[in-house]
């Protein structure tokens, strides 16, 4: 993984209304780092939403809209053609949503986004359900995770689907730039938003982001369970450019799921048995991956 110095500007301010430990405001803050301050972004209706700030305050240095819960692609897409128009070039146009309004309600304007070529980014920060109205299960609430909509109790395990693969979803839109990264590895996590700056058209940023009260863990510790996750390869870190795989992350003495989830009261339920599945799948999930940046390395899917 390459490291770099971090930049000093801060484009997150302090007083900012986040929960002790939030994911999400890490996310932020390394992403404007990397981006820098000619920015602007369209936020919907998320946590994010809340935590820029109530008139005539705000805690984001750099200018930016709040937009409907299902417009983020939409939203980007009209600033880009906005400042195309008056010729403005050097300014970063960023969707930046939480994963219900990115792979539930704001995934059919994305994919148009997406399928258009329009030259903006799209990040979603990952907390894995719906945070902002108090923990209801999302498509990228993972496998038997308890939510306040997939209870624990009774004839209740949690959620009973997987996680979305949101990575698949957009690479199957042929995107020139896609990558995960976690807040847990700032430097990889500032790198892939500058390099998705100088792509032209349509790029995309996952960025796990845990969320103490909704994984429910003591807050301290949202930088320790994000690390796990990758070393564990629930989470892996990687890039597609030009539909070529590349893994950032490749821990030498990975660690078993169940370090990484006993942590979070969220899977306290789960038995050795749905331990076991569970990591199963994440070991299916790394092969495959293995066998995509394989593959490319000799030919590029597209490109």
């Amino acid at each position: 993984m390459v490291k770099l110095s971090l930049p000093q500007e801060e484009y997150v301010v302090g007083g900012h209304v986040g929960c002790l430990g939030c994911g999400a405001v890490l996310a932020m803050r390394y992403l404007l780092k990397g981006l820098g301050p000619r920015t602007i972004l369209s936020i919907p209706a998320c946590c994010w939403a809340v935590l820029t700030g109530s008139y005539p305050r705000a805690y984001l240095n750099v200018p930016f809209v709040n937009t409907a819960f299902e417009s983020t692609g939409a939203s980007i897409a009209g600033i880009r053609a906005a400042l195309d128009i008056r010729g403005v070039e050097d300014v970063t146009v960023v969707g930046f949503a939480g994963d219900g309004g990115t792979a539930d309600i704001g995934l059919q304007a994305l994919s148009g986004m997406l399928e258009r070529g329009d030259n903006a980014i799209y990040v979603m920060y990952d907390n894995e359900a719906y945070m902002n109205t108090g923990t209801q299960r999302s498509g990228s609430t993972p496998l038997g995770a308890w939510t306040t909509t997939t209870p624990v109790g009774g004839a209740g395990r949690g959620k009973e689907q997987p996680k979305k693969d949101m990575m698949g979803i957009i690479l199957a839109h042929r995107v020139p730039y896609a990558a995960t990264a976690s807040v847990a590895f700032p430097e990889d996590l500032v790198r892939k938003a500058r390099k998705a700056r100088e792509i032209a058209g349509p790029t995309f940023l996952h960025i796990f982001s845990p969320c103490p009260p909704g994984w429910r863990f003591s807050s301290e510790k949202s930088v320790e369970i994000a690390r796990l996750a990758v070393d564990a390869k629930v989470f892996p870190l990687y890039e597609v450019e030009e539909g070529t795989y590349r893994i950032n992350r490749n821990p030498r003495k990975p660690i078993p799921v169940s370090d990484y989830m006993s942590l979070q009261e969220r899977f306290g339920h789960l038995t050795k048995k749905m331990m076991e599945l569970f990591q199963a799948e994440v070991d299916r999930n790394w092969e495959m991956l293995l066998r995509m940046v394989e593959i490319t390395e000799e030919k590029p899917l597209w490109g």
